[in-house]
């Protein structure tokens, strides 16, 4: 429940010839679930850095991992009576908030107590609010971690509980932003699927359907998606708009059975009405830059996706086409940003991290690149497309690079990566091409 320990740190790489420090070995004593193995080198870790969050957040773990809350909130209240300070109320805190029956006025307390001993520490900040989120004190809990945002610009994790305690207040366009601004760091895949179920809370299309209407829509609906009939589709939604001129989301469904039509005419029509009556539904513009695409107008298309991202940042499919205009434009910061995105969005996806290769590639960032192209090899080893572009990269790297020791390790790698290829396709021109090109002149 706390999740708050020495496991959400930086992970480093073990050495196999050296021995884990007290801290890296308490780290896997809690991963492997021995709390009672960390406790002593928590404490002593402890004891020599009183003001270490980190490693206060730990030792509280540890303590509650151990079946010892009530002990060591009662240490903690000790120690408070005798010398109060900010990092005891701070684990006061954690402590009550990793109890259900503690979670709400308990641990907001003892945050709020650690904040004015200390107000400059964004992690109270982001603790509170995230107390006052948990307590459903929703208005109160939207300052503290703005606060905190504001003073950790770098920590992806508070704007997800900001966002969803602006949505709460009903501040739609704040929740989107802050959604925006965790999807462009680096958000963890727990994050962005909660992410992803927030913002179709905030941009659910159906919200306020008329229930009078919902057995047309299912029935145009299964036209359009299940059986791909445009035109039976179409009767139904107009049907609906007889009665209710105003459903910007159906306006979008009888754009989307035009387009499949291919009368681009009125699927744009629709599209913008549907944008008029609904301008804070990233997916209308989504399709209005879609269609103007599929008809070779990117330039069109370019602001309406922009727009897209803008007002619902979960849209994978409208970063992918935006990335790939901002590509062909050569606009190498708008692409990358737009694919980095994508690989945080959809981690598995082999598409997103190619792209970004390239992009990296553009830009001379020969160290960025291989590692976008190798997160794919390492997880499919025998996919020759990433494993031939890796050889490219480095058959690239080769010829541009001005030092013979680089120029060196780089015509290695690329000779390694080649030959892999033609192990497996040895009829494969590019891979012979470029193995050519290092052995030339």
């Amino acid at each position: 429940m706390l999740g708050l320990g020495l496991a959400t740190g930086c992970g480093h790489g073990r050495a196999a010839e050296r021995p884990l420090d007290a801290r890296a070995q308490a780290r896997e004593y809690l991963a492997k679930n021995q709390p009672e193995r960390a406790l002593p080198l928590l404490e002593a870790e402890y004891a020599r850095a009183p003001e270490d969050l980190e490693l206060a957040r730990a030792l509280t773990e540890a303590q509650v991992k151990a079946g010892r809350t009530d002990a060591w909130i009662a240490e903690l209240q000790r120690r408070n009576t005798q010398a109060e300070q900010a990092v005891n109320h701070y684990m006061l805190g954690l402590a009550y908030f990793s109890r259900a029956s503690d979670a709400g006025t308990p641990a907001v307390a003892a945050f709020e107590r650690a904040l004015a001993l200390k107000p400059n520490e964004p992690e109270f900040h982001y603790r509170l609010g995230l107390a006052r989120l948990e307590s459903e004190q929703y208005a109160a809990a939207v300052e503290p971690l703005r606060r905190a945002a504001e003073l950790a610009p770098e920590r992806a994790g508070i704007r997800l509980p900001l966002a969803k305690a602006l949505h709460r207040t009903g501040d739609a366009p704040g929740a989107v932003k802050a959604l925006g601004a965790l999807v462009r760091m680096n958000p963890s895949p727990s994050e962005v699927a909660t992410a992803r179920a927030l913002m179709n809370q905030i941009a659910d299309p159906f919200a306020r359907f008329p229930k009078a209407a919902e057995p047309k829509l299912e029935e145009g609906m299964r036209y359009l998606q299940e059986l791909d009939a445009p035109h039976p589709a179409i009767v139904a939604f107009e049907e609906i708009l007889r009665d209710y001129p105003d459903l910007a989301v159906v306006h979008s469904l009888l754009g989307l059975a035009w387009q499949r039509l291919d009368d681009a005419g009125r699927a744009v029509e629709e599209f913008k009405r549907a944008i008029e009556l609904a301008p804070e539904d990233g997916k209308n513009h989504f399709y209005l830059g879609e269609l103007y695409l599929a008809r070779q107008r990117p330039e069109a298309a370019r602001p309406y996706l922009e727009k897209a991202v803008e007002l619902n940042p979960m849209l994978d499919l409208a970063w992918f086409r935006l990335g790939e205009i901002h590509l062909e434009r050569r606009d190498l910061k708008a692409a990358g940003e737009a694919f980095r995105v994508l690989t945080h969005l959809e981690p598995d996806e082999k598409a997103p991290r190619g792209k970004l290769a390239l992009v990296l590639q553009l830009e001379g960032d020969w160290a960025g690149a291989e590692r976008e192209l190798m997160a794919v090899v390492d997880k499919d080893p025998e996919d020759l497309e990433f494993t031939l572009r890796l050889g490219i990269l480095f058959t690239e790297q080769a010829r541009q690079s001005s030092r013979p020791e680089e120029r060196r390790e780089a015509a290695g790698k690329a000779e390694r990566w080649l030959r892999k290829v033609l192990e497996t396709q040895p009829e494969n021109a590019v891979a012979s091409r470029a193995l050519q090109q290092l052995k030339g002149p």
